[in-house]
């Protein structure tokens, strides 16, 4: 099974992760939690919330490599997570694919950059999943509902992929995220 947990930044999607993960470890499975190895921001071996949640992860750089971990168990993972998937690749959509016939497979990540586009690889994992929940952030501008990451303009560099928190982003909603500053 393919499970996608997506939406804009602080929407709760990596708690939701590791909420997961903690229930298959309740079930005595084993979990295989993997992370972009660019999302440095907090932990270079762990999922780390806003909220600061832990938990254990394998950095990982290119999406073929992810199979390097979930082959390690072989049929014996109960769920392999992989957390910040808009980073990876196109290879890791081929991954996916085959780890989903050994393990419950859940990945989560932003459907969309600050731009309003679909972002890396999510729109192929969001077609294929067999599940998908998609969450919302409260906007920090209205209240209302965020369905956007909107980049501060003064912490732009212009590129696509840009690491960063609270001090480079906001949730917001569609209204909101259009208005800009």
């Amino acid at each position: 099974m393919l499970e996608v947990i997506c939406g804009p930044m602080f929407s709760g999607k990596t708690e939701e992760l590791i909420r997961r993960a903690r229930r298959m470890r309740i079930a005595q499975r084993r979990v295989c939690l993997l992370k972009h190895a660019k999302d440095d921001r907090f932990d270079p071996v762990k999922l780390v919330t806003h909220g600061q949640s832990t938990f254990e992860a394998q950095p990982v750089g290119r999406g073929r490599d992810l199979l390097l971990w979930g082959d390690a168990g072989q049929d014996d993972w109960g769920l392999v997570g992989v957390d910040e998937f808009q980073f990876f690749d196109d290879s890791a959509i081929e991954a996916l694919e085959e780890l989903r016939r050994r393990a419950h497979v859940v990945v989560a990540g932003l459907d969309l950059d600050s731009a309003g586009r679909p972002f890396g690889p999510m729109p192929a994992a969001l077609a294929l999943a067999d599940r998908v929940t998609k969450l919302t952030a409260v906007c920090m501008k209205c209240g209302a509902d965020a369905t956007r990451s909107y980049r501060r303009p003064d912490m732009d560099d212009g590129k696509v992929v840009q690491v960063g928190a609270g001090e480079a982003y906001e949730a917001r909603c569609l209204a909101c995220w259009r208005l800009k500053p």
